[in-house]
C-alpha cells in the first residue's frame, strides 16, 4: 500500500488553487499537472508499505491531532524545486505558521518512534501542482515562468484534520483514497 499522510483543503479552496493557476497549465501542457481533486499538503511520505503498518500509523495520527488545535494554512505564491531554472516540482506554497511546522515535526517523531526515518530536508509546506519528468526548452521554460509570476491568488483554511492516504494507480492514471482521518483538537 503506497501511504501518506495529508492536509486536505476544503473543494473551494482546490478550486481555487485550480481557477487560479490555469494559465500555467496552459503555459506548460507538456508538464504532468496534478488533478484538482488530488490537491493536498504532505506531512509524510512513506511509500509502499504493508498493511499490517496502517492500524499503528493511523493510531499514532489519531493521538497527534488530539494534540493540535486546527493551524491555519495561508496560500500563496507560485514557485517551483529546486528553481524555475531546473524545475522539478511546480507548486503552491502555505506560510509556514508555526502551528504547522510543530504538528509537522510531532508527525515526524512519532514516526520514527515506529521505526520510519525522519525527512532530513525542512518541512516546506505547500500544494504540487505539477511535476516536470523531462526539462523543456529554453522557450518552455520561460513561458511556465513566465505564466508563475503572473498567478495572483492566496486563501487560508484551518487544517482541521489529517488524512491518511493511499495511493493507487489504475488506467485513469493515481488516484488517492482516504483510508482514515484524524480530527484536529476542538474539531
Amino acid at each position: 500500500m503506497g501511504l501518506f499522510l495529508a492536509i486536505n483543503p476544503p473543494a473551494e479552496v482546490r478550486r481555487g488553487i485550480w481557477n487560479a493557476t490555469a494559465m500555467i497549465r496552459e503555459a506548460a501542457p507538456s508538464v504532468s499537472w496534478v488533478a484538482e481533486s488530488r490537491l493536498h499538503i504532505t506531512l509524510k511520505f512513506f511509500g509502499d508499505q504493508p498493511e499490517s503498518a496502517l492500524e499503528p500509523l493511523v493510531d499514532t495520527m489519531r493521538a497527534i491531532g488530539q494534540l493540535h488545535s486546527p493551524p491555519l494554512a495561508r496560500l500563496g505564491g507560485v514557485g517551483a524545486f529546486p528553481n524555475f531554472r531546473r524545475p522539478r516540482v511546480v507548486w503552491i506554497g502555505v506560510d509556514p505558521d508555526p502551528r504547522l511546522e510543530l504538528l509537522h515535526h510531532d508527525v515526524e517523531l512519532a514516526c520514527e518512534r515506529l521505526g520510519y526515518p525522519v525527512e532530513g530536508r525542512p518541512f516546506r509546506p505547500h500544494f504540487t501542482l505539477g511535476r516536470i519528468t523531462e526539462t523543456g526548452s529554453a522557450e518552455q521554460l520561460r513561458a511556465l515562468r513566465t505564466a508563475a509570476r503572473k498567478v495572483r491568488f492566496s486563501d487560508e483554511f484551518p487544517a482541521v484534520a489529517i488524512d491518511m492516504m493511499h495511493t493507487k494507480s489504475g488506467p485513469d492514471g493515481t488516484a488517492y483514497d482516504t483510508l482514515a482521518t484524524a480530527p484536529m483538537r476542538g474539531v
